[in-house]
């Protein structure tokens, strides 16, 4: 055997050891995974779409994320970065929802937690009443929002409630959301909703609409027209995305729609919390060829020990499988 075939085995055996460890290590996520999916994962050497997400979720913890997953963090962070864009203002933010100036719950407006996903209220002319508004804010502040699915990057954000400006969104006549999915800077591809219609659309990273269904909205009579404006849109998201995702192995840029221009919404690390499907199956294999785990925080960072023996293992997994799928 060759030093070179001795060096292969001793990697699969590595990572097949690995695998075995983090199996038995997060059971939960292993069975959540195989009830909602219908096989069971390898997370320790992911290839599919679904493995890669659960991996990130179990070992990369790239402190970016948390900062991406913060909303009220998330929005220092695009203006900082792309001053260019727009992003609904943020009229006030605090840890009591008591402490909301009145004056805000009379007009329209969104209250928001910045530690979970759908927690928000759409305040107008004083509706919802402050009560319910306080009642529902201390729900969401005693909730640590992202424990059962292992989305750890929720787990450090500092709860607080904000209000943010309610933006005029485009449903019924363009769109209500754009989301696109980069990995390393390339447009895997494009997610539109127009949530109000219950209407939706996908399109590639050329703005052209692609076959398939999404997940929120999976008939195929729930397809969203296309025209002119929202082509417009599209392509402006396409434009602004990367800009935002920088070097990131993979993430989602969301988009909020309104008549003539694009605000900036949530970054998801975890797309649908890892479950994501679409039914066009080309969705997902685009978004593996394109996902460099080799460019991920966890395979940049320098280990020690046994992490170290496993990720050496993982990065030549991959470096194989790059020069096997290259052309000769």
């Amino acid at each position: 055997m060759t030093a070179k075939a001795d060096l292969s085995r001793t990697n699969r055996i590595v990572l097949s050891a690995a695998r075995l460890w983090l199996t038995l290590r997060h059971p939960v996520l292993i069975v959540r995974f195989f009830m909602k999916l219908g096989y069971l994962p390898n997370p320790a050497a992911p290839t599919r779409y679904h493995e890669l997400l659960l991996w990130r979720k179990i070992l990369d913890r790239n402190p970016l994320f948390v900062t991406l997953t913060d909303k009220l963090a998330a929005k220092a962070y695009i203006h900082a970065i792309c001053p260019e864009i727009a992003i609904p203002r943020t009229l006030w933010r605090g840890r009591d929802a008591a402490d909301i100036p009145q004056d805000l719950l009379t007009g329209a407006v969104v209250v928001k937690a910045n530690h979970g996903c759908a927690m928000n209220m759409f305040v107008c002319d004083g509706k919802p009443d402050r009560a319910d508004i306080e009642r529902k804010a201390r729900r969401w502040l005693r909730k640590r929002y992202g424990r059962r699915n292992g989305e750890w990057a929720y787990w450090p954000v500092v709860p607080s409630v904000f209000v943010e400006e309610r933006l005029a969104l485009s449903g019924g006549t363009i769109a209500t959301d754009i989301k696109v999915h980069v990995c390393s800077g390339v447009i895997c591809h494009v997610w539109v909703e127009d949530k109000h219609a219950k209407r939706s659309v996908l399109f590639d990273r050329k703005a052209n609409p692609l076959p398939g269904r999404d997940p929120d909205y999976p008939g195929e009579d729930q397809g969203l027209p296309v025209n002119a404006r929202l082509l417009d849109h599209v392509r402006q998201a396409i434009s602004m995305a990367p800009g935002i995702a920088g070097d990131l192995d993979y993430i989602r840029v969301d988009f909020l729609v309104t008549d003539d221009r694009l605000y900036a919404g949530e970054i998801t690390a975890y797309s649908a919390a890892g479950y994501g499907t679409w039914t066009n199956p080309a969705i997902a294999a685009e978004i593996e060829h394109l996902w460099r785990i080799d460019q991920s925080a966890f395979l940049r960072r320098r280990h020690k020990g046994v992490m170290a023996v496993y990720a050496n293992a993982l990065r030549a997994r991959y470096r194989d499988d790059a020069i096997a799928r290259s052309p000769e």
